[in-house]
């Protein structure tokens, strides 16, 4: 039998209860490797205007313009009229920003690089649905790649005395998420922690 490898990952994406749009993905592994992409054919003009995106997201993305940005987020959400993001900018030239093609070519290499991958996402229905959306519908899924990910959420309700731990800085910015993640596997004893 091969030897697990265990990955905790996160994705940021625009939901709208019939699609899902990967924005970024962030991927770490338990032997210390990381992955990070923002998707360079996200929907902008559908992501500028989700508020909730914007002030979240968003402010982790390597981007043009970053007044612009600024500027919105000194608002009130409730602000009406908003200033423009149309000046407003994903930056293209950055390194982690990539096609969605070579991203699903980069994660699958990553995940099949070591060991028989084991997801675990938080809360990671829509992350799931959504690593899958990569390779096109579930039947395309890479070899090797699974067909399900393991929630962390559900684990803690097997550890009824744990108290999960808290995440600090980059909420809502994918690997600082996936490195969270992996804290709190760590905490879990899913993975072994660090000597």
């Amino acid at each position: 039998m091969p030897e697990i490898t265990h990955y905790a990952y996160d994705l940021e994406f625009l939901e709208d209860g019939r699609t899902i749009e990967l924005i970024s993905i962030g991927i770490v592994s338990e032997t210390g490797r990381g992955y990070y992409a923002v998707n360079s054919d996200m929907p902008w003009d559908r992501i500028i205007a989700h508020d909730w995106l914007v002030r979240n997201v968003l402010p982790s993305l390597p981007l043009i313009n970053q007044g612009s940005l600024d500027q919105y987020l000194a608002q009130s959400p409730n602000m009406h009229p908003r200033p423009s993001l149309a000046a407003l900018d994903l930056d293209r030239h950055d390194t982690p920003v990539k096609p969605r093609w070579v991203i699903a070519n980069e994660v699958r290499d990553f995940l099949l690089a070591e060991g028989e991958p084991e997801l675990w996402a938080d809360w990671g229905a829509y992350d799931h649905v959504a690593l899958c959306q990569l390779w096109g519908p579930m039947i395309a899924l890479p070899q090797g790649i699974p067909m399900f990910t393991h929630d962390i959420e559900q684990e803690l309700e097997h550890a009824p005395g744990l108290e999960k731990p808290k995440q600090g800085d980059g909420m809502h910015n994918a690997l600082e998420d996936a490195r969270h993640n992996m804290r709190v596997l760590k905490a879990l004893g899913v993975v072994v922690a660090d000597a």
